[in-house]
């Protein structure tokens, strides 16, 4: 049997609310030294008219260089294409398929030779390299120091509790510190809730901030394990291949049959 507890309002007004400003202070703080310690661009910015969308910028002097933005909303919209093939006719597919797969000028297609120069060109720019180092330190050093204060003041208290039952596969995530399993699981320790205003903040920090923000801790965390984070060139050619095999299954004419059987069913309740 679970063991009830009866939280003091001390705890709420000395533990648990201060934690979440300090994470939230934390976070904004974070996002404004971010841009301070960002490297300024090296190249002036490219000419409209030689930006293509979801392309590669083309220059003369310079290897093409994806976009940081633009492809990543083709391969989104190539993406809502493949998910709802079926709502548009043939002929409309396979033209929005020649649009986005041509070989000569598809927004999906990267010659072999352009996606060298600008892999090597990405991997041999030190600034690139420097803003990697300076985004890990921004967030590793902070979240060190914050969870070094967190452990020292307010390690072993329980903070807050759920108000719907759990299973006792949660236990580990929310009684992080706390070695009782007398305890019932919807109660949240306040090393548990540190993690949990980490990588629950996003929403909040998206409002404040904007959606473009440097405080996306799980992003960056899945950026240090991967290298770079996203490969526009890698993503581009992934969803072609993708978009290519796909094959096309209009539903407008089966809607008819369909709405039938949903009314005999209606009808025979």
């Amino acid at each position: 049997m679970a063991e009830e507890l009866v939280l003091d309002t001390a705890i709420r007004d000395w533990v648990l609310i201060p934690l979440s400003v300090v994470m939230v202070l934390i976070g904004v703080l974070r996002y404004f030294v971010s841009k301070l310690m960002r490297s300024p661009a090296a190249s002036p910015s490219p000419d409209p008219k030689l930006v293509r969308e979801g392309s590669v910028i083309y220059s003369s002097s310079l290897p093409p260089i994806p976009s940081r933005s633009v492809p990543r909303q083709v391969v989104i919209r190539a993406r809502n294409l493949r998910t709802n093939v079926q709502f548009i006719p043939a002929k409309a597919f396979k033209a929005r398929k020649a649009y986005y797969t041509n070989e000569e000028n598809g927004l999906l297609h990267v010659p072999k030779e352009d996606a060298q120069k600008a892999q090597a060109a990405m991997f041999s720019d030190p600034n690139m390299a420097m803003d990697m180092m300076k985004k890990n330190l921004s967030m590793i050093v902070p979240q060190t120091l914050t969870f070094a204060w967190v452990n020292f003041f307010f390690s072993g208290f329980v903070a807050a509790k759920i108000p719907f039952p759990l299973t006792q596969r949660f236990r580990g995530m929310l009684q992080n510190g706390i070695d009782l399993s007398t305890v019932d699981v919807s109660y949240v320790s306040s090393r548990s809730w540190y993690f949990l205003n980490l990588f629950g903040l996003r929403g909040l920090f998206s409002l404040i901030l904007g959606e473009e923000n440097a405080t996306d801790d799980a992003q960056k965390m899945m950026q240090m394990g991967g290298g770079f984070g996203f490969n526009p060139t890698m993503s581009l050619g992934a969803e072609k291949d993708s978009l290519v095999i796909i094959q096309h299954d209009w539903a407008l004419p089966k809607m008819e049959r369909h709405a039938e059987d949903v009314l005999r069913k209606l009808l025979k309740k």
